[in-house]
């Protein structure tokens, strides 16, 4: 009975030693790595700096061809100069008037003038100075002949007797038309016969007595 146990004691541990031999050599073969290896720590990403920030250069903006346009137009509207007024009788007038106006279309203009005129009243040689202005309208027919119209008030110094006199406000309604003659491209010269249709009590001047005056403009 002994011999028996120990014969499988025998065995036993003859198998066992046999089994992890076999399992050792196995692990072997399959070349598995049972070392545990702990990665070293690694330094975090470091983010680039900031692009510099860069204005965007300036640039100048040019009018729009359109506006520019616009405004060469306007100016070419406008023309100006001056008269120079001579009436002659029974009161001698002198005086001068520059003007400005605005052509609204080939034709058709409106303008403004202030002046001064020099008098001489030949009934009892008494001489006066006096101001005023006035506005106009021109409307031309044909390029040298045009229509006028015009409302002005001259402040005039009014003798009521040889050797006394006062101041007055007084109102003309101009009716008339001129011929413009061309000086060079852009400069004309012109003669203008009006006539007075209100004829107000204070004017100087006799019922139907023309106002001739002479004149230059530019860009008329």
């Amino acid at each position: 009975m002994k011999r028996q146990i120990i014969g499988c004691l025998f065995v036993f541990s003859g198998f066992a030693a046999t089994a992890a031999y076999a399992q050792s050599v196995d692990s072997t073969a399959a070349g598995v790595d049972t070392t545990v290896v702990t990665p070293a720590p690694t330094a975090a990403p470091t983010a680039p700096p900031p692009a510099p920030v860069t204005a965007p250069p300036a640039t100048a903006t040019a009018p729009p061809a359109e506006a520019a346009t616009t405004q060469q137009s306007h100016e070419r509207r406008v023309y100006y100069g001056g008269s120079v007024i001579v009436s002659f009788g029974d009161v001698t007038r002198i005086g001068i008037y520059p003007m400005i106006a605005y052509k609204f279309t080939s034709k058709l203009s409106l303008g403004a003038e202030v002046g001064y005129e020099w008098l001489k009243y030949d009934d009892f040689d008494e001489t006066a100075n006096n101001y005023g202005g006035s506005i106009f309208t021109r409307y031309r027919i044909v390029p040298r002949l045009y229509a006028h119209a015009e409302y002005q008030m001259i402040n005039y110094e009014i003798f009521t007797s040889a050797t006394t006199s006062e101041r007055d406000w007084v109102p003309f309604l101009l009716l008339g038309g001129g011929f413009a003659q061309p000086m060079g491209a852009n400069a004309w010269t012109y003669i203008e016969v009006l006539f007075d249709v209100l004829n107000d009590d204070n004017s100087p001047y006799d019922d139907g007595e023309p106002f001739i005056s002479i004149g230059v403009g530019v860009g008329f």
